[in-house]
């Protein structure tokens, strides 16, 4: 029951402006340690983005930039497995705030609670990291980057629990899930496998008789003046 849990928050509606960061680590399925940094995102702050989290230009000045704290926070992620409650955001900061200091990607492999929260919490009207929280009974001060990331770690750990399982990634892969990466060069998003589309069966030979008093027309042919539409149909997953 080894992983880390983080929450970016942001200043504005860029992936690369990370102006909080909560980072809880959990070791033998109990938190080991709980970090929280302010981060100068060297942007603007849209108010809209203050009103959802409180942090202000003022609360970030002669705070680290990112390029300052990745020494620090690289050898926190790597090699680790790391969850975020809806993850496809938080790992498209960290990727953002890396490109944009041209940092190559630590390697490691992330899951998503939002996700996994989803497939196994089908009695729940929402998903949302407030929704998960106070179902389990999760204390949380949401968007809070430290107590964001303490819920997701909690969220897992319960998820495992009613999973039975004592591995995340194999948690992960009981609901059909493939964990994400991101590594030196790239990365892969957590994501369901795609699903093999069944082979539709031969269809049979009608006879070579022709009806009488409809010539050129067999008898499986669709009535005149009627349309076809025969075929497969496809549809979309979402998960």
């Amino acid at each position: 029951m080894n992983f880390t849990a983080i929450d970016f928050e942001t200043a504005n509606s860029s992936r690369s402006s990370a102006c909080a960061l909560g980072l809880v680590q959990v070791r033998e399925g109990a938190v080991s340690a709980e970090h929280v940094w302010l981060i100068d995102p060297q942007q603007r702050f849209d108010g809209m983005n203050i009103a959802i989290h409180g942090i202000t230009p003022s609360m970030v000045e002669g705070k680290p930039t990112f390029d300052e704290l990745w020494p620090t926070l690289e050898p926190l992620l790597q090699g680790e497995v790391v969850v975020a409650h809806n993850a496809a955001f938080d790992m498209s900061v960290l990727r953002y705030c890396l490109d944009r200091s041209a940092f190559s990607y630590p390697d490691f492999q992330y899951m998503c609670t939002y996700l996994l929260g989803k497939k196994m919490l089908k009695e729940l009207p929402s998903h949302k990291l407030n929704v998960i929280s106070q179902y389990f009974g999760i204390s949380l001060k949401h968007h809070d980057a430290l107590d964001d990331a303490r819920a997701a770690a909690a969220i897992l750990l319960k998820l495992m629990e009613r999973g039975q399982h004592t591995d995340p990634l194999h948690l992960a892969g009981s609901q059909g899930y493939k964990a994400g990466t991101m590594y030196a060069g790239g990365y892969t998003p957590f994501k369901s496998p795609p699903k093999k589309a069944a082979k539709k069966p031969a269809a049979k030979k009608s006879a070579t008789n022709k009806p009488s008093g409809a010539p050129g027309l067999s008898s499986s042919s669709p009535a005149l003046g009627q349309k076809d539409f025969g075929g497969s149909s496809s549809f979309c997953s979402f998960s």
